[in-house]
């Protein structure tokens, strides 16, 4: 059976995973803040240094059947992390948060790696979330990642 979501299930996944990385950041010594700004939701200092982040986040929600699909994201919107990290005077990073049946990943990495290793075509780059890109992200040093695993409980159906 197909779950139906509601009418505001993107905005509130938006919404969430904006909240999840910012907690993370925090829970792990990041002086962070979600902002209201085009082109970045958060911005974080790094512990211990002086790097200045600011962070894209880019969530999905996938059911059943649809893990694994990528995500894109459009080279304007690029132009726009870019711009306002010059105005901050940050360094640009891409979160990717994912909802899938059975866990939540979340992926950071800088926008410049992004591209170097997910360089696309003139409009869009497409952040592959395959099982097998999925393992060379997690040997790549240059990306953060986590996992949550999810377990059903009781829970309506």
């Amino acid at each position: 059976m197909k779950i139906q979501k509601s009418s505001r299930h993107s905005r509130i996944t938006g919404d969430f995973g904006e909240l999840l990385v910012l907690y993370l950041l925090s829970k792990t010594g990041f002086e962070c803040a979600r902002i209201d700004h085009t082109g970045i939701d958060l911005v974080a200092r790094r512990p211990r240094s002086s790097e200045l982040m600011g962070i894209s986040v880019k969530s999905r929600s996938r059911t059943k059947g649809t893990e694994g699909t990528h995500i894109n994201v459009r080279k304007d919107h690029i132009d726009k992390v870019q711009a306002a990290c010059r105005t901050f005077k940050c360094r640009p990073y891409i979160a990717f948060v994912v909802d899938e049946a059975d866990k939540i990943r979340v992926l950071i990495i800088s926008v410049q790696h992004m591209l170097k290793i997910r360089p696309g075509g003139p409009k869009v780059a497409a952040w592959s979330m395959s099982d097998n890109e999925l393992q060379r992200y997690r040997n790549n040093k240059n990306i953060m990642w986590l996992e949550l695993g999810l377990h059903e409980g009781r829970w309506w159906r």
